[in-house]
């Protein structure tokens, strides 16, 4: 037995009628918040490729999300996990003609605008009408703005190199400045806001960078570092209410200053 029949076995052993109390009672809305997390949790893991135990575990925890609905939809009737893995296969083979067929395709980028082409294709027949149909609305603000802006670059909508949205940042904050400055309404203030941060999605695109994971990893670096603030001062017997700007701003340089990769 494989390791995906044991498991297949092991779901539907749990979705039975003489099986798990919990299982047996889930729904697809149940789970959405199983599969939000887990996925989550394998993000994390995947920040630490060298812990294979923990990362084996959370793709296992994913993997489980997917077989934990397939097995809900044979139980009525609708599809297999045979069904979702062919789909899957059929999917891959279709949109990789350089590979599986005869197309040629040197660089990634026009892998890319196969890609985009031969899938405007398969959703001729759907109620998909436009370049940027198919961005979940559930994605996280800075990764949707990335995923948005590189489906209009795979039909040619896009700046030629980086410089291009750079100079379109610029822009945006002297936007913003004016509007702050000029104490437009707080409604247009955000739009303005907005257009900074959409701009910075669109160069971290062009320089290879994914926004969503740079700003949690800067979220994760203030987070280490306010906390070494907050211990320095609790060694100094202070508070942090109770100090200066200057001083914590004084801390704070000794706890970067300790990292052994400070930036």
């Amino acid at each position: 037995m494989t390791g995906i029949e044991r498991l297949h076995e092991i779901m539907t052993r749990l979705r039975a009628p003489d099986g798990c109390p919990w299982d047996r009672v889930q729904t697809l809305d149940t789970l959405k918040p199983c599969v939000l997390e887990e996925t989550y949790e394998l993000l994390a893991a995947m920040d630490h490729p060298e812990d294979k135990a923990n990362h084996i575990e959370e793709l296992g925890d994913v993997l489980l999300q997917v077989m934990f609905q397939c097995v809900m939809a044979e139980q009525e009737g609708r599809f297999s996990f045979d069904d979702v893995a062919n789909a899957i296969s059929d999917k891959l083979v279709r949109r990789h003609p350089h590979v599986f067929g005869d197309v040629k395709a040197e660089d990634s980028a026009t892998v890319l605008r196969n890609w985009e082409q031969i899938k405007q294709q398969e959703h001729k027949k759907e109620l998909r009408h436009s370049a940027l149909d198919g961005v979940p609305q559930a994605l996280p603000a800075l990764l949707k703005a990335q995923r948005t802006a590189e489906k209009a670059s795979r039909v040619g909508f896009d700046w030629k190199d980086a410089s291009g949205p750079l100079e379109k940042i610029k822009e945006e904050l002297d936007e913003l400045n004016e509007a702050v400055e000029e104490k437009h309404s707080p409604e247009h203030i955000k739009e303005e806001l907005g257009d900074v941060l959409f701009a910075v999605t669109n160069y971290a695109r062009h320089i290879k960078a994914d926004a969503e994971s740079a700003l949690e990893g800067t979220t994760a670096k203030f987070s280490r570092r306010f906390r070494g603030v907050e211990a320095k001062a609790k060694e100094l017997g202070k508070s942090l209410k109770d100090m200066t700007l200057e001083e914590m701003d004084a801390i704070w340089d000794e706890v970067k200053n300790a990292e052994p990769d400070r930036n």
